[in-house]
């Protein structure tokens, strides 16, 4: 029963973050793209009310004329709306989904001894550390660097390839990914949380209060908003990875992230561009280039081990062919039955529900999946996930030679 409650806590939360990320993905690039269209008032009545830009739009039946104030409004109504809690709902079930996920199983999620041999206290602080530092580190950046916009961006992208990097070499693939998603999302809500959002209640404070407006509040949201916008891609690039085990299972897996991430990079400064007007495909051809040569880069490469000698057969009736073959897929079915069915199999030990109920306590379903089992162990090598079982070169190489064969 706990592990059936738990996988309909993972569907619930999976669910809501999902929907919550829509929201606040939506209402970001809308105000964006809105940002950037919106074109100066013809009418001199708006000019004298202080209307800098408006648009005119048609959708689902009506018609809607947004208008963008350049300063203070000649009324501030009381029902203004705020949108803040699609960040903070996507930031809080992320986490939340995170902690159940991988936090409280760090031992099978975030650990991997052929990366870093960390007990699953250090491998929680450090993934926490992340997220914590990730914030710090470039609010700082930001504050000190606010008007060298050039430079800030820079060091910002720099400070991602080097968290990259850092992950890579402490984590489990799959979680190196998650973890810099998730530090990447945290800053974004971060900047909502702690710079847009008060800014915002300072300057309505003040224009309430008849007093004047200082500018910088309304500079640092809109840096603190640019920023987002062109986050927003690598971190969804992040967040989806854990179901795309070639990208986290190269050898250079930091560099396949900080790659992939630049192209999302790339793809959004050309539709910002676009909504200003300015039609440039250099960037997604840049984008589409970085992918393809990504892709080239990490495709699966044939198996090169030695596969281990068969046991003797003996004397028997029946063709050595057929024995040899009923031989090898019992060798293969005693490295299941040692190193997967902790995981895959009908009672898993380590896990609450076999991962996508793949159960391989069930010969038919070694023979059913064997291609994504050569795909898993042998090629990529990221199962059994953090080689907590400690399959051997060896043992791989038999489900290699088994697989190439046939796998009869």
């Amino acid at each position: 029963m706990e592990a059936y409650l738990l996988e309909w806590a993972n569907l619930l939360l999976r669910w809501l973050h999902v929907i919550v990320a829509i929201a606040w993905i939506g209402s970001s690039f809308y105000f964006v793209w809105l940002d950037n269209s919106l074109k100066p008032p013809v009418d001199e009545q708006l000019k004298k009310q202080g209307v800098g830009g408006e648009l005119w739009a048609v959708h689902g039946g009506g018609f809607y004329n947004p208008q963008k104030y350049t300063g203070t409004p000649p009324k501030l109504v009381d029902d203004l709306h705020w949108f803040y809690w699609e960040s903070y709902s996507t930031w809080l079930s992320g986490f939340s989904l995170f902690s159940l996920l991988y936090l409280f199983n760090a031992k099978t999620y975030l650990i991997d001894t052929r990366v870093a041999d960390l007990t699953p206290t250090i491998a929680v602080v450090l993934a926490l550390g992340f997220l914590v530092l990730g914030w710090i580190v470039y609010d700082l950046l930001c504050r000190a660097l606010s008007k060298n916009t050039r430079l800030l961006s820079v060091l910002v992208a720099a400070y991602v390839v080097a968290a990259s990097w850092g992950a890579c070499h402490l984590f489990s693939g799959r979680a190196a990914f998650l973890i810099i998603g998730a530090m990447i999302a945290t800053i974004m809500s971060a900047n909502v949380f702690f710079v847009i959002i008060p800014g915002q209640r300072k300057v309505i404070a003040a224009m309430r209060a008849g007093e004047p407006v200082n500018p910088v509040y309304g500079q640092r949201g809109k840096q603190r908003s640019v920023h987002n916008t062109y986050f927003t891609l690598p971190v969804l690039f992040a967040m989806l990875s854990n179901h795309y085990s070639m990208t986290y299972a190269s050898e250079h897996n930091w560099l396949v992230l900080v790659l992939i991430m630049a192209a999302a990079v790339l793809i959004r400064q050309f539709f910002i561009l676009r909504h200003k007007g300015n039609t440039n495909y250099v960037f997604p051809v840049a984008a589409i280039v970085i992918l393809a040569a990504v892709a080239a880069w990490i495709a699966p490469k044939p198996a090169t081990l030695e596969a281990t000698p068969t046991a003797s057969i003996g004397t028997t009736a029946e063709p050595a062919s057929s024995v040899k073959v009923d031989t090898e897929f019992a060798q293969v079915q005693q490295i299941v039955q040692l190193r997967c069915i902790q995981c895959h199999a009908a009672k898993p030990s380590l896990m609450a529900v076999a991962p996508k109920g793949l159960m391989l306590d069930d010969p038919a379903q070694i023979k059913g999946k064997a291609q994504l089992i050569y795909q898993q162990v042998v090629q990529q090598k990221i199962m059994p996930m953090g080689n907590i079982t400690n399959i051997t070169d060896a043992e791989r190489a038999t489900i290699a030679h088994w697989v190439e064969n046939g796998a009869k």
